[in-house]
């Protein structure tokens, strides 16, 4: 039998499509290890000058002025794929995609990122491509940027991002509701008691886990003070990420604070940290909430950035798995009311436990082989 070959597209545009991405590949690794899968950026196909503009475009938008980003995002949101702008954007890296494709010669091409989706779409519409598209929307909320009726299939959050991909014209028939596929290591069972002995915590108190790195440092201390002096005993894990000012400026606050405090840099074992907590702060990232639900974790998002997050955010509060602080003094009540009522907690966890079905790597990549032959027949007899 031929050895199944693989692309991947994902883009630095933010961490959650190359996270997407890669538990897509892990899936596809425990399934057929003998798959031949290649992993790309997006990005390495733009012209580089051009790439490094974009991103910090991006970056800064998202950092400094969150509010211009959220107004791009909603004005661009119901923009059609024929549009002058989308026609542009399909534009972009296309003779080197199509010469890189035509030498890898794959079976299957995987988009977590629209704007890869929508230029492989578009050839695919003009018979130019000749292997299938399948995009793995990493939101729960459609932006008219993932819609193009050239890619052969959708994988998708939830039933919601489903219906409102039908309402934008693509048949039911062609889009999965899978869940956003995050690493099988999230699903893997723990041993709590284990972790709560590596992190040096009270198996009898809550934990409130803080996703530090995403925030002014600013903020950050003063979120975690008001965890450490709560009269409440509770204790705390925060993550710095890449923020080693940050990091360095909690070593005081962790010396005199009455509730214990966990400091981390960088991670890559965030499943260990949230299989231990009761609670998470956090910004509305695809991914992250989805990881968090996986984990059964009712999330506190703080500050949802206009746009995406804000839609996530939302989904969320849907759910009942979580809560939206849009100000400190909200998120100041918010965990004191979860320090003091242990049942709020409980409430939350059991509509967080019940949101997502699980194995969301798994069930996008059963359906990814599924569609192998499927799609090969379509396209014999198209």
């Amino acid at each position: 039998m031929k050895q199944l070959r693989i692309l991947v597209f994902s883009a630095g545009f933010g961490n959650g499509h190359f996270r997407a991405a890669e538990a897509v590949v892990e899936g596809i690794q425990l399934k057929e290890p003998d798959a031949e899968i290649i992993h790309l950026d997006f990005g390495e196909f733009l012209n580089k000058r051009l790439n490094t503009v974009a991103k910090r475009l991006y970056m800064e938008m998202i950092k400094h002025t969150p509010r211009l980003w959220g107004t791009f995002y909603y004005k661009t949101a119901k923009l059609q794929p024929k549009s002058i702008m989308q026609r542009f954007l399909n534009q972009l890296g296309r003779s080197d995609f199509l010469k890189y494709i035509q030498g890898f010669e794959p079976d299957l091409i995987v988009c977590t990122y629209p704007t890869v989706s929508s230029v492989l779409a578009q050839l695919r519409q003009e018979r130019i491509l000749h292997v299938p598209v399948i995009t793995v929307i990493t939101d729960y909320a459609v932006h008219s940027h993932w819609v193009h009726p050239g890619v052969d299939r959708y994988m998708v959050a939830c039933k919601e991002v489903k219906d409102s991909l039908v309402s934008w014209g693509i048949e039911g028939q062609r889009v999965r509701v899978t869940g956003i596929p995050v690493s099988p290591k999230f699903e893997r069972k723990i041993d709590r008691g284990q972790i709560i002995s590596k992190f040096g915590l009270n198996p009898d108190l809550p934990t409130f886990l803080v996703m530090g790195g995403v925030y002014e440092g600013e903020i950050v201390k003063r979120i975690c003070k008001q965890l450490t002096d709560s009269q409440v005993p509770i204790q705390s894990l925060v993550v710095c990420g890449k923020n080693e000012k940050l990091y360095q400026s909690l070593e005081d606050l962790s010396a005199q604070a009455r509730n214990l405090i966990v400091r981390f840099r960088y991670i890559d074992n965030v499943e260990e940290l949230m299989e231990v907590s009761d609670l998470i702060v956090t910004k509305a990232g695809g991914l992250t909430v989805t990881e968090a639900l996986t984990k059964h974790l009712p999330l506190v998002i703080f500050k949802p950035i206009p746009g995406q997050e804000v839609e996530n955010a939302q989904f969320v509060k849907r759910q009942g798995a979580g809560l939206v602080a849009g100000s400190e003094e909200e998120l100041e009540k918010l965990l004191d009311c979860f320090s003091n009522y242990p049942k709020g907690r409980e409430q939350l966890k059991k509509k967080a436990a019940a949101v997502l079905p699980g194995r969301s790597a798994e069930r996008a990549v059963e359906a990814l082989l599924q569609l192998v032959p499927e799609l090969r027949i379509e396209q014999k007899i198209g």
